[in-house]
């Protein structure tokens, strides 16, 4: 009879692979479709088509019927590199009830709990479908679930129920912001600075596109807020630009200016109207500067972009997790997570898991065990919910 771990035991395995973004996942992609196979679940790999050594993983437990319920979780985490940290970021510590290790919190603890919940599904038997999504690259920009949602189709029965474990302290999670973001590179015309009038200082026009943004950010707060966007902190779309560089030398007007420009969308409002606006503003700026020398221009390539999760008007999801938690609170964040894809792919969902978010991505971060434990007992009681 094939051992079956402890969600802690698990959760000792997965911190142990490091699996930072830049970096393969695919040793723990190898021993969760081992240890599901030793027990008797088969799963599905979804490679990621430029880059082999990424893998998503999906399986499915119980009748094998539409209706289930999908544990979503991601299986990268971001870099150690310059955290001072206490402990070996890759092994497990516990202290004073925490239990410190990189991905402790986002979100392999969650991932230990669903795949428990999985091998446990298959044992005790469940009349409603049970199964497990885990993704690659949610830490830079949650690009590893639509292919792993599109990949699921048809290969195994479409659930209806989505619970994305990100850590909320177990309470339910039912919107958050979206979010784009574009490179924007200005290409002007170098000449002396003492002449600058018959040049075009890509750094100079650059900051009137991001005057731009200030003054958007300025009227967006001082306006009236909708009943949705005043869950959200702060209330409203703001805009964002975090790096910049551009330049050769004091005396030259600038050839070059580079910068990202972001935006953190609330539920209602769309990317594309924000990315219109941009554009829009850009243009205009472009205008002034060919005005100037015809051959300077603006280019504004997109780099990320992540639909908002919007608040479902009694959702299976929310009403199952309720149920589960006792949770009948309004959590709406600003962070970003996988559930609005797989809202878009018609999944109704909920963000719900154990740990503080604030904790993420911090050195030291950890999981207290009280979180954990209750974690267990959530799905427990998912576990009771899928057999009746």
């Amino acid at each position: 009879m094939p051992n079956r771990l402890t969600p802690r035991a698990i959760l000792d395995q997965l911190v142990t692979f490091p699996t930072v973004s830049r970096d393969t996942n695919l040793p723990l992609i190898d021993w969760v479709e081992a240890y599901l196979s030793e027990h008797g679940v088969g799963s599905h790999r979804h490679v990621k088509s430029d880059d082999p050594s990424k893998a998503g993983l999906f399986a499915h437990v119980g009748p094998e019927v539409a209706g289930g319920v999908v544990l979503s979780g991601h299986t990268d985490v971001v870099p150690t590199d310059g955290q001072p940290w206490s402990t070996d970021p890759f092994t497990v510590t516990e202290t004073d009830g925490k239990l410190y290790g990189r991905g402790t919190t986002d979100m392999k603890g969650f991932d230990a709990l669903a795949i428990w919940a999985l091998v446990e599904a298959q044992h005790r038997g469940v009349t409603r479908p049970l199964q497990i999504a885990l993704s690659y690259d949610e830490e830079i920009g949650c690009t590893g679930a639509p292919p792993l949602i599109e990949a699921m189709q048809g290969v195994v029965p479409r659930a209806d129920t989505v619970i994305v474990g990100e850590p909320t302290m177990l309470k339910a999670v039912t919107g958050h912001k979206g979010g784009n973001t574009f490179w924007v590179h200005f290409h002007g015309f170098e000449v002396h600075s003492s002449i600058l009038h018959t040049g075009v200082s890509a750094i100079m026009y650059g900051a009137k596109l991001i005057e731009w943004a200030n003054r958007v950010n300025a009227e967006s707060a001082a306006a009236e807020p909708g009943p949705i966007a005043a869950q959200f902190n702060p209330p409203y779309t703001n805009i964002h630009v975090g790096q910049i560089t551009g330049g050769t030398a004091h005396n030259i007007t600038a050839k070059d200016c580079e910068f990202g420009l972001g935006f953190r969308v609330i539920p209602g409002e769309t990317l594309e109207s924000w990315e219109a606006r941009l554009r829009d503003a850009a243009a205009e700026i472009e205008a002034e500067m060919q005005a100037v020398r015809p051959e300077t221009w603006i280019e504004i390539t997109p780099a990320f972009s992540l639909p908002p999760f919007k608040p479902e008007d009694g959702g299976a999801a929310e009403t199952l997790v309720r149920q589960l938690t006792g949770d009948n609170g309004t959590q709406y964040v600003s962070y970003g997570t996988e559930a609005s894809h797989f809202q878009n792919a018609g999944y109704s969902v909920v963000v719900c898991g154990p740990g503080d978010i604030a904790v993420a991505h911090q050195p030291d971060e950890y999981i207290t065990v009280a979180q954990f434990t209750e974690g267990q007992a959530f799905m427990e009681r998912l576990l009771e919910t899928l057999s009746a």
